[in-house]
C-alpha cells in the first residue's frame, strides 16, 4: 500500500490555499508524501506560487467537482460522483493513499467515506473523535463530535468499544478509563439516552469509570468521553471558545503589564507554550473511527497548521496499523455488543 496521504485540496473556507501551504509543510518537516485532490488547473497555478514545491513529494489527482459546504450531504453524494471527497476515498479503498484528509462538509465525508471504504463489521455509524489536553499534562479523547446528531444507546456503546481501542492504541495505555458524558455522576442521572447506554456499558469488558460531567473533559480523571454527536460537538466547541477567549485575554493581560524587557521575554515565551498546548490546529483534525481506512476531518475554518498537523497524524496512523487495531478489537468484542443488544 502507498505511504501517500490523499489531501482533498478544495475542502476549506478559504480552499486550495491551507491544503496547498499545509501539505507543502508536511512534507518539508514530516517527510509526508501529499496527493492533492483536486481541478488539475488550478492546483498547478497555485503550486507554481511555492519555490521548490516542485522537488517535493506532492501530485495531483485530478477532481473535477467540488462539495460545498452549505450542499445536502445526500444529494452532494449521489449527484457529484467526480468530488474531491470522493476521489480521495477511491484512492485509499484502491490501496493508492495510506489515508484521507478533508477541511470539508462533514456529513457529505462521513456519508462518502461509508459508502466508499464501508464501515467495520459490527458497526452501525462512524464516530468522529476529538483529542485534546488535560489539566494532567496527559491526552484525553471525546466521541462523537459530530458525525451522529441522532443516536440510540447501542451507537454510543459501539463508540465507546472504538474509543477505548483507539485511546490504547495511540498512547499505549493498557486500561484507558471510559467515561459516558452527562449532567450528573450518578447512574441515574441524565436523559434516556444516557440512562440505558450506562446500563450497558457497565455490561462490557471496559474499564467504564461512569459519568463523568462536562467539567471533568480537561481534569485527567478520564480518557476516553462517549456521548453522542449533538452533544459532543457543543462541548467541542465550545472549549475551543474558551481557549480563544483565554488566550486572548492572557495575551491582552501580558502587553499591559509588562514593562521590563527581560520578563516580556519570559511571558511571552511562556504565553507561545501555552497557545500551542491548547491550540486545536496541533491535533490534527478528528479520525472518523468505524470506517475501513484512515479518514480524518478537519474544521472547514482549517489554517496551514491544521492541514500540517492531520496530515502528520493520518501518516502515523497508517505506520502504527491504528485502524487494523480498531477493526481486529471490534471483532472480538463483537459477541459481548450482540449480547447486550
Amino acid at each position: 500500500m502507498s505511504r501517500a496521504i490523499a489531501l482533498d485540496a478544495m475542502g476549506s473556507d478559504r480552499a486550495p490555499r491551507p491544503e496547498i501551504e499545509g501539505a507543502l509543510q508536511a512534507a518539508r518537516h514530516h517527510g509526508a508524501s501529499v496527493l492533492l485532490v483536486g481541478p488539475r488547473d488550478l492546483l498547478l497555478k497555485e503550486l507554481a506560487r511555492y519555490p521548490g514545491a516542485s522537488r517535493l513529494p506532492i501530485e495531483i489527482v485530478h477532481a473535477s467537482e467540488v462539495i460545498g459546504m452549505d450542499e445536502k450531504a445526500v444529494h452532494a453524494v449521489r449527484s457529484k460522483r467526480d468530488s474531491s471527497m470522493r476521489v480521495g476515498l477511491r484512492l485509499v479503498r484502491d490501496g493508492l493513499a495510506a489515508g484521507f484528509v478533508t477541511a470539508g462538509n462533514t456529513g457529505a465525508a462521513m456519508a462518502t467515506a461509508k459508502m466508499v471504504l464501508g464501515a467495520l463489521p459490527g458497526v452501525d455509524r462512524p464516530a468522529l473523535c476529538a483529542v485534546f489536553p488535560t489539566a494532567m499534562q496527559t491526552a484525553a479523547t471525546l466521541l462523537d463530535v459530530g458525525a451522529n446528531v441522532d443516536c440510540k444507546p447501542h451507537n454510543l456503546e459501539q463508540f465507546a468499544v472504538m474509543g477505548e481501542i483507539y485511546f490504547r492504541s495511540l498512547f499505549g495505555v493498557e486500561r484507558p478509563r471510559v467515561g459516558l458524558l452527562s449532567i450528573g455522576s450518578e447512574e441515574t442521572k441524565g436523559n434516556e439516552l444516557t440512562r440505558e447506554t450506562f446500563q450497558l456499558l457497565k455490561k462490557l469488558p471496559l474499564n467504564f469509570i461512569g459519568n463523568v460531567e462536562g467539567r471533568d473533559l480537561y481534569n485527567g480523571e478520564v480518557d476516553v468521553i462517549v456521548a453522542d454527536g449533538f452533544v459532543g460537538n457543543v462541548a467541542l466547541k465550545i472549549s475551543e471558545g474558551v481557549v480563544n477567549l483565554v488566550r486572548a485575554t492572557l495575551k491582552e493581560t501580558l502587553r499591559a503589564t509588562i514593562t521590563r524587557q527581560v520578563g516580556y521575554l519570559l511571558s511571552r515565551s511562556a504565553f507561545s507554550d501555552f497557545k500551542k498546548r491548547l491550540d486545536h490546529t496541533e491535533y490534527g483534525g478528528a479520525p472518523l473511527l468505524g470506517v475501513k481506512g484512515i479518514c480524518i476531518i478537519t474544521h472547514g475554518s482549517s489554517n496551514t497548521n491544521a492541514i500540517k498537523n492531520a496530515i502528520r497524524v493520518s501518516t502515523e496512523l497508517a505506520e502504527h496499523g491504528t485502524m487494523e487495531t480498531i477493526a481486529q478489537g471490534v471483532a472480538a468484542l463483537r459477541p459481548a455488543v450482540a449480547q447486550n443488544a
